[in-house]
């Protein structure tokens, strides 16, 4: 061979070599080593058994960059089982990770699991928690945020920094407590405080005049939708649950349990201090707050009151707001192509589900139900059983899609819904409920939030609904004795949690799975069962 043309194999040798790395370089692995142990906190004042990460509440912050291919190893040292799941987290084409008890066996006492999953096109503000008998309300739950790649633009300047604020309610009370009191039958009560990153107040955020910064919010409660805002500044929302959306300024916004965001404020008022301040929403006759201080780098002056108003119980208020909240269809995502390429409005229907919440006594004690149904964990991932095939442990399609007649005793059951990949289907939540705002999660997925409505939904509504720009999220909020219709595309393969994010609904039945199905075997379109799987229950000896 000619030394030119040995020359022209090592160049294109090299070229190939280069546009690899260049093509997997950012596709790294990040590696998390997780001790899960009881430690004494008191968040409020008042010291109790907490689940801690590493010592830490609460956990620490998972900070990754998109398609980031993440491996964690959860050592269980509690003295009961430990599940986590990722919030937002769509777990492409592998519900094998997604960590609820239909698709993971729990990690014992005195064991470790490996989780291992990318974030695969995925870009914003996410969290996880634990998912079993009632954990979240110990700790255990974390920021996870996830960044654009560098050849991918987001469509607002760098900001100069960033601040993550993990918000929710707590009880002064063990989570094996309040667990005995909903097996009982009683009722959970109003919360007793709020938190911002484990703290009731005295948090200092210090940023530098005339700079921009991102506040990432989470609500990592178990009930309580929450009012966020800060004094003397407003908030240009630019990123909703993964989505680019139409930006906005809001004095406050209302986040409901299990919602994420990211806005961006710029530090332009008086160089001084000033309020953060989260406070309870629909919370009627006592509102709880919780403060945190934004301090300028310049300041002498230290933050005075008043707080920042907020609404407290208006719904209406709150519905409105939610409306305005719309898809950047300019933007892009993850990926360089538009949010707004996917034109949902030209995709037929597949089937409609109407879903109603209703809390129920069955056996004599409190349950909660969906369509006539109350989930009861039957003790096998039904994800295992359907891979094994094992009979007895579900049955495709036991729930109806419309809620049962009027006077229907509600019964206990494993509720799945069989959908076909690909199928384009409306989910109507029906809220029941005159008082409390439920909220909704799919997990392994994200859709399009389409309308909130007052009353009871009817086909007609249908002529309401934003076939243009609705805000494409994973979790919605569901006003009281009223309504939320979204659109999903069924394009992930598996079997997938959809559960209420008010927690000890969830715990007493107010949620059920999806199974996503295809007949073709293909790598393409779900990953294998994980060479670690846990096997338990009927699948024990699989």
């Amino acid at each position: 061979m000619r030394l030119s043309a040995i020359f022209q194999t090592l160049i294109l040798a090299a070229l190939v070599v280069c546009c690899a790395l260049w093509a997997n370089g950012e596709d790294e692995s990040k590696y998390f080593t997780w001790e899960i142990t009881y430690g004494t906190i008191s968040p409020l004042g008042k010291p109790q058994q907490g689940i801690l990460i590493n010592g830490q509440f609460p956990g620490p912050p998972m900070e990754l960059i998109t398609n980031d291919n993440v491996i964690v190893n959860v050592i269980n040292k509690l003295d009961e089982p430990f599940l986590i799941t990722w919030n937002g987290i769509q777990q492409r084409k592998n519900s094998w990770q997604d960590g609820v008890l239909g698709t993971n066996c729990p990690i014992p006492p005195g064991t470790n699991w490996t989780y291992k999953w990318q974030a695969k096109d995925q870009i914003g503000t996410y969290f996880y928690f634990p998912t079993i008998a009632m954990q979240r309300a110990a700790g255990g739950f974390g920021a996870l945020n996830v960044a654009q790649r560098s050849v991918i633009p987001v469509p607002y300047p760098t900001p100069y920094g960033e601040f993550t604020f993990i918000v929710g309610d707590w009880y002064n009370t063990n989570h094996k407590d309040l667990r005995q009191r909903l097996d009982a039958g009683e009722v959970l009560p109003l919360p007793d405080g709020l938190l911002i990153n484990g703290h009731p107040s005295g948090l200092t955020f210090k940023g530098e005049t005339g700079k921009q910064y991102m506040f990432r919010v989470t609500n990592v409660g178990i009930s309580t939708s929450i009012n966020f805002r800060i004094q003397g500044h407003t908030m240009l929302l630019v990123e909703v649950e993964g989505s680019h959306n139409l930006q906005v300024e809001y004095e406050s916004l209302d986040i409901h349990v299990g919602q994420s965001v990211a806005v961006l404020v710029t530090l332009n008022a008086n160089p001084k201090d000033y309020y953060i301040v989260a406070s309870s929403r629909f919370t009627e006759h006592t509102i709880l707050n919780t403060t945190a201080i934004l301090q300028y780098d310049k300041s002498n002056t230290p933050a005075s009151l008043p707080w920042p108003s907020g609404p407290t119980y208006q719904i209406h208020w709150s519905m409105k707001q939610a409306r305005t909240i719309l898809l950047n269809l300019t933007a892009n995502a993850a990926r360089p192509n538009p949010q707004g390429s996917y034109h949902y409005k030209t995709i037929n229907i597949t089937t409609t589900i109407e879903l109603s919440n209703t809390e129920t006594t069955i056996n004599g004690t409190l349950r909660y139900a969906v369509n006539g149904i109350s989930y009861s964990d039957p003790g096998t991932p039904l994800k295992l059983a359907d891979y094994f095939k094992i009979p007895g442990v579900f049955t495709l399609n036991s729930i109806g899609y419309s809620p049962p007649p009027a006077g229907t005793p509600a019964k206990l059951g494993v509720p799945v819904i069989g959908r076909n990949l690909h199928d384009f289907v409306e989910i109507v939540f029906q809220n029941e409920d005159k008082k409390k705002v439920q909220s909704w999660h799919l997990d392994g997925y994200s859709f399009y939030v389409v309308a909130y409505g007052h009353g009871t939904w009817s086909p007609a509504d249908r002529e309401k609904y934003n076939m243009n720009d609705a805000i494409y999220r994973h979790t919605v909020q569901v006003y009281p004795a009223g309504w939320s219709a979204i659109l999903v595309s069924m394009d992930n393969k598996g079997m997938w949690n959809l559960r209420s994010g008010i927690w000890d609904r969830e715990y007493l039945g107010q949620q059920l799975y999806v199974r996503v199905w295809d007949s073709q075997e293909s790598l393409f379109l779900e990953y294998d069962i994980p060479q670690n799987a846990l096997l338990c229950g009927k699948a024990k000896r699989r």
